[in-house]
């Protein structure tokens, strides 16, 4: 474990005192921000006693490890799916996650919406964006969105609810700022657009939550400020 119960207290409730005054500076209900923990290698037994402090929103980069972990806590979680999502695992997420934070290709959509026909049910998803351009990354370049949420018309039961995106990492949290800025303007587009709501937006992590709150994050997915540094998974 990566700290104490009372280690695990004392950060949780300092982020969501940090949610709120990111929240107030920005004129916003601190309610509209949801805290999202980002739990990737991190123990069922850490996950229990954060759901015990009131924290019931858990967000997955992996389906191996994921479900499990999803079977293990049982009802009153929250599951979020955050890592990039293959068309083969499509029949291991649909059902077990409440959202999909990275749709990033037609064809996930097609293959998504092929099982919900099959299974009877309706997936929401966020649409992942490539912001910056970065070869590295996941996602519709911010040029092809307004495009792809057309042709997902063809797509019914994939319910998108917004947009996702993760910048270019950098110490300075305020290098976030301008891509938060253009993924939030890029959904009031597709709203104009669209004539319907894009109510999510699920960007900022440990090192940035707080300007994406002010810049309109939804959803803030929050790791190792919660639970400490993890070794990395390759």
């Amino acid at each position: 474990m990566r700290g104490s119960p009372i280690d695990f207290s004392i950060r949780l409730q300092a982020i969501r005192e940090r949610i709120g005054h990111a929240a107030e500076r920005a004129g916003r209900p601190p309610a509209d921000v949801r805290l999202l923990g980002a739990s990737k290698t991190v123990s069922v037994e850490v996950l229990r006693e954060f759901r015990s402090l009131g924290l019931h929103r858990f967000g997955e980069n992996r389906v191996q490890e994921a479900l499990p972990k999803v079977e293990a806590l049982g009802s009153g979680v929250e599951w979020h799916f955050i890592g990039h999502l293959q068309k083969n695992k499509v029949k291991s997420v649909v059902g077990h996650f409440e959202i999909i934070h990275s749709l990033d290709s037609l064809g996930l959509a097609k293959a998504i919406n092929q099982y919900c026909e099959k299974i009877g049910k309706g997936q929401p998803v966020l649409l992942e964006v490539n912001v910056s351009g970065e070869s590295s990354k996941e996602g519709f370049n911010f040029q092809e969105v307004e495009k792809a949420v057309k042709a997902l018309n063809d797509f019914p039961r994939v319910e998108v609810r917004g947009l996702m995106t993760v910048p270019p990492h950098a110490s300075d949290p305020e290098f976030s700022r301008p891509y938060f800025r253009l993924l939030n303007g890029l959904r009031n587009k597709l709203e104009q657009l669209s004539g319907r709501p894009f109510p999510e937006l699920s960007m900022g992590m440990s090192n940035d939550f707080e300007v994406a709150i002010e810049e309109g994050a939804t959803i803030v997915r929050i790791g190792t400020a919660l639970f400490g540094e993890r070794p990395p998974v390759h």
